[in-house]
């Protein structure tokens, strides 16, 4: 998930970093609370830097962190004390600092002494801010020097900056502080055992929102009033495993905390794909996760196809690489047009998420939307098959492939999008135009979703030519990229139709949707759950035997939950029930050493060398589609889908003893809501709206629908 010119993941962050966020508004600090500005820290809003400093001292001492706690992905409390100057060890000067992110940030400082003497105390918050650009400090090179003006007025201090014509400003007030240009400072004399408080907000100058102002106590926040909404309508959860109980009620408030308002429909919320650098729209990282949160809340993914459709592509643009029909990879909300790439605000280099596109609308018109709000986004869906035909096969070999347009772009475009993520066993890099493996399980799988809402509405011409393209594309598929003397798939065909021979995980991906052949699954599922390839916590993108193996890299190596989410719904679909457990358990097993929360990544390294999962330096948390992962893992194990204008819930659970009873209730279904019973292989579900059966068995999967229509509705 790389930035749009940066082929690699994001600069070091420093250890010990805590990320909150809450919309597309994020802080990142240090442990002790504060903002460095010599590392990528900051308030971000809107894709710029609001603060780039905020550094508390006492009596000119720095703060010595003793604790930093997320309480909610938005909210921290962070402790520390003040070192003593005469060198004693310990300190009677105790900190905390509450912190909430919103449209800025609100901060409640307390500072207690713990001594019998009181405490005369110099209190500083040094203040700086740069309105430097995301992609500015992500990849530390700020360019543009804003013209800075500061203005004080009673205990509060606004920084303007201006920059070829554009303004923007930050406001910093706190509560009995006397100010200065530069810092905001307190003197105060805390008695024995007694406390010393101020409040502090930092929101964006006046007209760019509504004011972000501290709740009277007692009251909600707003951030605290939309998360309520979100529980209000998110399944409840109880399940035997407290430690997985815990992991799926992290990605539930993750999820919750990663979703933005599309800026132009305030009323549709869309998924971004994950903090701290890229708290926007994705359109492949987005996409799977609203399709991995189905069971959870249909409605994210609907947003996110709506969204998506109102920027698909209508020219072609070699700057930006959009094309008719495509989907775009990003969208910033509020970058200076000056630092977008072609001066836009969207960047379409990416491969995927055109025929992912379809294939989510596919999944919701199975979640019981109206009619008529699935028929308004057929014709998006019908141009992004025009672009599969048009210009994702680029050399009409019947494969999807992809290049660079232009020489700043994406040089691999498929998820392993950094520079170095697609290579040879002997670790040579393999030449674009590349045709990825897993893309062609997507393209069948668009066609496939396409199909079946065209014999949904009695389009049989357009369901029968769809379906033999998937046919002859899965034929094709088995044909070029299967390797018989290594008894796995290549990961692509390079520019010159070589099959390039690494064993990768992106095979898995061709699993889930059925491209692969029945009599070569086995092989293919031998190889993913090999020592060299499942590294005990999850399936590494690499094996550990190819020629560009490197446990602590970001794509050859590593692994990426989201990854073997796919891969363990694969296993399920060609019924290697104990392998999905594997795949699931480890992860879930990994999730309880970072407090419940999947990161993006981590590093490849053998379970039986390191006892804990090694986290990869840059890693995303929280992430989309690694939010997700969870949600995922138990519903695929669980076996529990739906297709409502089939009249019908699925229910077959497969999940490992060790997961315990598992009670869900208020989990969406059609016009209603359910409650679903699991104890070992019996299962219920209550509160099903009428007309809908409930089933034991596997949902058909939408092959086998178009299947059976046409053998039902021959052609004429």
């Amino acid at each position: 998930m790389a930035g749009w010119n940066a082929d690699t993941g994001a600069g070091p962050l420093g250890s010990g970093t805590v990320t909150l966020v809450e919309g597309s508004s994020f802080c990142i600090s240090a442990a002790n609370g504060d903002i460095r500005p010599d590392l990528p820290h900051g308030v971000f809003h809107l894709d710029t830097r609001i603060l780039s400093c905020w550094e508390l001292t006492i009596n000119g001492q720095p703060i010595e962190p003793l604790a930093a706690e997320t309480k909610e992905p938005y909210r921290a409390l962070f402790a520390g004390r003040v070192p003593r100057s005469d060198g004693y060890a310990d300190s009677p000067l105790l900190v905390e600092r509450l912190r909430e992110v919103g449209a800025g940030i609100l901060e409640e400082i307390t500072l207690r002494n713990y001594s019998t003497q009181p405490a005369e105390c110099s209190i500083t918050l040094t203040v700086e801010a740069d309105f430097a650009d995301l992609f500015e400090v992500k990849e530390a090179r700020i360019t543009r020097q804003w013209t800075e003006t500061r203005r004080l007025e009673g205990d509060s201090l606004e920084i303007r900056g201006q920059w070829e014509g554009v303004r923007k400003s930050v406001v910093i007030r706190a509560e009995g502080a006397g100010v200065g240009a530069k810092a905001l400072g307190f003197k105060t004399t805390i008695p024995p055992s007694g406390h010393w408080r101020t409040r502090v907000s930092v929101v964006p100058g006046a007209g760019t929102m509504a004011p972000f102002a501290h709740p009277a106590r007692g009251e909600m926040s707003p951030s605290d009033r939309r998360r309520q909404e979100w529980v209000e309508k998110i399944p409840v959860l109880q399940m035997g495993n407290h430690s997985i109980e815990r992991t799926l009620k992290r990605s539930y408030e993750d999820l919750g905390a990663l979703r933005i308002q599309d800026p132009d429909h305030p009323d549709r919320v869309v998924v971004a794909a994950g903090a701290p650098w890229f708290m926007t729209l994705f359109g492949r990282d987005s996409l799977w996760a609203s399709e991995m949160a189905l069971p959870v809340d249909p409605s994210l993914a609907l947003g996110t196809l709506r969204t998506l459709a109102d920027r698909q592509g209508t020219v072609v643009d070699l700057v930006s690489e959009e094309e008719p029909g495509k989907i775009l990879h990003e969208v910033r909300l509020g970058v200076s047009s000056g630092l977008a790439l072609g001066g836009k605000s969207a960047y379409y280099g990416s491969v995927d998420a055109t025929p992912l596109f379809v294939i989510v609308l596919g999944s919701v018109s199975r979640w019981g939307f109206a009619k008529d709000t699935i028929s308004a986004l057929l014709p998006n869906a019908d141009h992004a098959l025009d672009w599969i035909r048009d210009y994702g096969d680029r050399d009409g070999d019947g494969f999807v492939e992809y290049g660079r347009l232009n020489e700043h772009g994406l040089i691999n475009q498929g998820w392993k999008d950094s520079w170095d993520g697609i290579n040879f066993a002997d670790g040579t890099l393999a030449e674009p135009p590349l045709a990825l493996c897993e893309v062609q399980a997507y393209v069948h799988g668009a066609y496939m979703a396409r199909a079946w809402m065209a014999y949904d509405d009695g389009d049989l011409t357009l369901a029968a030519e769809l379906r033999e393209r998937a046919d002859r594309l899965k034929q094709k598929f088995n044909e070029e990229f299967w390797l018989p003397d290594k008894g796995y798939y290549a990961v692509a065909l390079d520019r010159d139709k070589r099959p390039v021979d690494s064993c990768a995980s992106n095979m898995g991906h061709c699993l889930w949707f059925g491209l692969i052949d029945e009599d070569k699954a086995p092989s293919v599922v031998e190889h993913l759950m090999s020592p060299e390839m499942f590294s005990g916590w999850g399936v590494r993108t690499l094996a550990s035997n190819m020629g560009a193996y490197n446990p602590a890299s970001y794509h050859n190596g590593s692994v990426w939950p989201h990854d073997n989410a796919l891969i363990a719904q694969g296993l399920l679909r060609y019924g290697f029930v104990e392998e999905a457990q594997r795949i699931a358990t480890a992860l879930l097993e990994a999730a309880e050493y970072s407090g419940g929360r999947l990161p993006e990544l981590f590093c490849g390294f053998d379970r039986q060398q390191f006892n804990e999962p090694v986290p990869y330096p840059t890693a995303c948390s929280p992430q989309a589609w690694a939010a997700t992962t969870p949600i995922q893992l138990v519903t695929g194990l669980m076996r529990y889908d739906a297709h409502i204008s089939l009249g019908g819930v699925w229910l077959n659970p497969a999940l490992p003893e060790s997961y315990g009873e598992l009670h869900i209730s208020n989990a969406p279904m059609g016009t209603g809501r359910v409650t679903i019973d699991i104890a070992g292989s019996e299962s219920t579900v209550q509160g099903l709206p009428e007309g809908l059966t409930l089933h034991h068995a596997q949902r058909p999967w939408i092959t086998e629908l178009v299947e059976r229509a046409q053998l039902e509705k021959p052609e004429n």
